[in-house]
This record gives structure tokens, sequence and C-alpha cells, in this order.
């Protein structure tokens, strides 16, 4: 994406108190930096959905969860929810706490998760003026979330992290206890070069090239601040994301691994899977930018058929050969004002009329108009609503794509199974 030096505005992000107004009622995004939760923060949540929305979670390429159909005056109330609850520490830092982190991996990348938010929240350095839809990513080494692209990049690695602006590239090797600090300190130098390019980028692939962070004066940076640092490669190649079932786990403890159809759960699925990490994880949940949830620590040796189970029985996504896994959709009719369709029940009507998929099926996305919200990157299939009942599928792989085929929603089965096995 180019750089924006013409905007005159900061981006518009929705948060936990500035709430979006869309044609189904408000709109609210909670940060979960990390994905973490407790059962009892995952409670408070759907009681906010049920009690203030419309009963129901959508989870987002980030990690976050939002609520809909919320009244524009419920604010306040949505607001004392959330601080009772812990997830509202910093009403002045709400928006900034975006960080995804492995989902899978150890106590030490959650650890980071929570250090690196209180320096969020904390005001040192002061990151307030980072946007909405700037991204730290943790990365415990797999790489599945450098393949989100973040603007700031930890990476674990056997003698410490490494650390450096987006992806990949030249970065720095740090000390393990430094790593949330230098991470936050990268962050500080984002927002140094951006005012030094003179434009709004909200991100760093925005910034002009002449004006991107040098690891070089990242590494005065961290100098200054009494953080040793070298100079490193960092190249690890980017992962796919941990699929739905029983997987390994820490410590010999395995986790359960779920994707929330189309992206979106009631109230009833989410209790389900806290009822599951309560009674048979380690009371905690994490949520995932691939609009899944892990409920980690199952009891090592034990049967890990019944929370998986239960988790069927919720109607959740339990393996990687059903149609539903690697589906999303974004919010459509009635909730969008610029959506050209029902998408989300165009989707579930082609996916439900259709066999199951397994490996190697592409990831495929329903969007109502051309500003495709919440899209997943690198390979997929892109399903886009064109008005009058009809719809454009194409395979996209980054700035490539295949030819397109537009077809009535009737069509649409055939078309997308098709597009989801093209190789």
């Amino acid at each position: 994406m180019p750089a924006r030096p013409d905007r005159d505005r900061d981006d518009a992000c929705p948060g936990a108190l500035r709430l979006h107004v869309a044609d189904d009622g408000a709109l609210a995004r909670v940060r979960l930096p990390g994905g973490l939760l407790t059962a009892h923060q995952a409670a408070a949540l759907a009681d906010a959905a049920e009690a203030l929305g419309d009963g129901h979670l959508d989870l987002t390429s980030r990690g976050n969860v939002q609520v809909r159909g919320l009244a524009e005056t419920c604010g306040a109330d949505l607001a004392a929810r959330l601080r009772a609850a812990g997830l509202l520490p910093s009403d002045r830092h709400d928006r900034i706490r975006n960080i995804a982190a492995s989902p899978l991996g150890d106590g030490r990348v959650q650890q980071w998760v929570r250090e690196l938010d209180h320096l969020l929240c904390s005001g040192e350095p002061d990151l307030s003026g980072l946007s909405g839809r700037f991204l730290f990513g943790l990365d415990d080494g797999r790489g599945d979330i450098v393949a989100l692209s973040p603007d700031v990049t930890l990476i674990a690695s056997a003698d410490g992290a490494l650390l450096c602006h987006g992806p990949a590239g030249p970065g720095l090797h740090i000390a393990d206890r430094d790593a949330p600090r230098a991470a936050a300190l990268a962050a500080a130098g984002f927002l140094a070069a951006q005012r030094a390019s003179g434009t709004r980028a909200w991100r760093l692939r925005e910034l002009p090239a002449e004006h991107r962070p040098a690891p070089g004066d990242l590494a005065r940076r961290l100098d200054a601040a009494g953080i040793p640092s070298r100079p490193v490669t960092v190249a690890v190649a980017p992962a796919p994301p941990p699929g739905p079932g029983v997987l390994p786990g820490p410590g010999g403890r395995p986790a359960l691994s779920v994707a929330a159809p189309l992206g979106r759960l009631t109230t009833a699925q989410w209790r389900s899977l806290a009822g599951i990490a309560d009674r048979y994880g380690d009371g905690g949940l994490r949520v995932t930018p691939w609009r899944g949830v892990i409920v980690p620590g199952l009891a090592p040796g034990a049967d890990p058929q019944p929370p998986a189970a239960l988790a069927q029985e919720a109607g959740l996504v339990t393996s990687a050969a059903s149609a539903w896994h690697g589906a999303g959709a974004c919010a459509g009719r009635p909730g969008c004002a610029k959506a050209l369709a029902d998408v989300r029940a165009d989707a579930a009507a082609a996916l439900a009329s259709v066999r199951p998929g397994g490996p190697g099926v592409l990831p495929v996305y329903w969007s109502g108009c051309e500003r495709r919200c919440g899209h997943p990157g690198g390979r997929w299939v892109d399903v886009l609503a064109t008005g009058e009942g009809s719809y454009r599928v194409t395979v996209r792989d980054g700035l490539r794509e295949a030819p397109s085929v537009t077809v009535t929603a009737a069509e649409l089965a055939g078309a997308v199974a098709a597009a989801r096995t093209t190789t």
C-alpha cells in the first residue's frame, strides 16, 4: 500500500469506547491482546452481548472481539462492564492494544503479551499516537504470526528474541527479558519516522521507503534505553495457521482448536467454550487472528474427544475436513449500508450444500462490497457481491488474481467449491 500523505484525519477503527454506527446499530471492538481471555472475562463479554447487543460475538482478523447491534446510548454501560472484567485497562490507549501472538506457544510468548500490553497502557513510552490499525506480532518461531505482516515483530529464538520492523529483513537480537520493552521502543521509532515523513501513515508499509526506520536507528534507540542488541538477519518463513481439532500443546498438554462459522459465535456457543475451558482446560481461552478459539491446557493423557464432541455439538468447526473451515464473510446486509447482498445468508446456503473440504482447500471470503473488510491474506477465494443477486468469484494471491467468473447466488456452491480446489 503506498503512503498517503494527503490524509487529513485519524483512522476510524472502532474501539470499546469509540463506537462505530452501522445499519444494525452501533459496533464496539474489544481488544484482546494476544487473544488472551479468562473464562470469567469470556462470560462478561457474553453478558454484554446479550444485555446490550444482538446476542452474538464476532471474531476479527486481529484476534479481537466485536459486539454489534448496540444502542448508541449504551457506551457508558458497556465500558463499565468491560472495566469490571479487566478488559478496558486504559481509556486513552484502548485502540492501540493490537497484539497478535502465536496461540499454541508456551508461556513465554504469552508473558511477552502481558508485559507489552502493560507498557502500551502505561504511556512509557507514549504510543497513543499509533493508529488503531498498527499491529504488534509476537511469534513463537513457527511463522504463523509472521504471516500476518505485523508492523513490529518479535520472534522467539533459542537464546533470546529477534526484533524487526515489518515481518522480516534486517533486525536485532535482544535478550528475552528485554523483548516487550524493545517492541514498544520500535513502535516509538515508527512514530518518529511518521512525523519525519510528513505523512499520516497508519502502518509501516505506508511510510515512504526513504523514511522507514533502519535497524541502526532502532539499535541506537535501544542502546539509549539500556537494552543491548546485535544485528541479525530475520527470516522466518510464513506458516499456515493452526487448523481445527485437538492439537499438540506445550508441556504435553493438548489444546482444542475450533473455528467460528463465518467468524461469528452466538453467546451460547461462546459460553460453551468457556465451560470447556473451565472443565477440561486451564481455565483460559485464546482467540486467534484466524477467527477461531483455542482452549489450551487439556489434561495430558486424558481422552480429548469429550471436549471436542461438546464443541461440535455447539455448532463449532472442529475438523479441517469441514466445508466451513477457512470460510469467512463480512457483515453484509442488513448490518452494513455499503453491502450489496446478505452475504452471510448466501455464504451459509452455499457452504451447507457442498461436501466437506479438507487439507489443501483454499480459504474463501464473501464480501458485500469492493472494500472487502476483513478479508484474509495470502492465496484465497474472493466472493464479491456485485448487486442484482450476482457474485464475482476470483482466486487472489497478493496483487495477482486469476480470471473471475460471475454467478448467481444459486450457482455459488459449485463455483466456490471449484475455486477452492484450484491448483
